[in-house]
């Protein structure tokens, strides 16, 4: 098969996967997407906070199935979660988080130039709240590519959901994108 044809269908995959998954958020989060319009079509850096197992799925369902999203994911969770495997190889860049290699590095520099979507959760695990890795602002730095910030507002009742029937109303919101030298003179 060729390259072309390998894109493209993991890209089918990819919107296959998030139209499932729009429908799942819509159904128990009662989801809604605010900001879509402040997606640049060029790519950015997509930042979100990683407070549950639901802000990947949730991610890609703010930013839409026409658009996909490479996620930078550690590459222990291929080793703890099986069935995960396929995913991570296909739409993520799997990274060694403790021992983060100049060729991680590459890989993801790569992904942001070229024009995608790539999504980084600065906090790097759910297990560490507060703690937050600097690799967002220097692959911005680096590439001068925009910081798109996604949250998850609550309407109704609070994120992370308690389960089993804890599911909160959700607005899925993609803030301005910004640069960091936007920062620098908006302080």
């Amino acid at each position: 098969m060729s390259h072309a044809a390998v894109k493209f269908a993991k890209l089918g995959i990819y919107r296959l996967c998030a139209l499932g998954l729009t429908v799942a958020a819509k159904l128990l989060f009662r989801a809604r997407v605010v900001g879509r319009e402040n997606i640049p079509p060029h790519g950015a850096i997509v930042v979100a906070r990683h407070t549950s197992y639901w802000d990947v799925p949730l991610v890609a369902v703010a930013l839409g199935w026409r658009r996909s999203v490479t996620f930078v994911a550690r590459r222990t969770l291929m080793d703890e979660h099986w069935w995960l495997k396929p995913f991570i190889a296909a739409f993520a860049i799997p990274v060694d988080r403790e021992r983060f290699r100049m060729s991680d590095f590459k890989r993801v520099v790569r992904a942001i130039e070229g024009r995608r979507l790539v999504a980084i959760f600065p906090e790097g695990s759910i297990q560490q709240p507060g703690k937050v890795y600097p690799g967002v602002v220097r692959f911005a730095e680096l590439t001068g590519r925009e910081i798109l910030p996604v949250r998850f507002r609550a309407r109704r009742g609070r994120f992370p959901p308690r389960y089993p029937l804890g599911f909160p109303a959700l607005d899925l919101v993609i803030g301005r994108p910004f640069t960091l030298r936007d920062l620098e003179f908006d302080l």
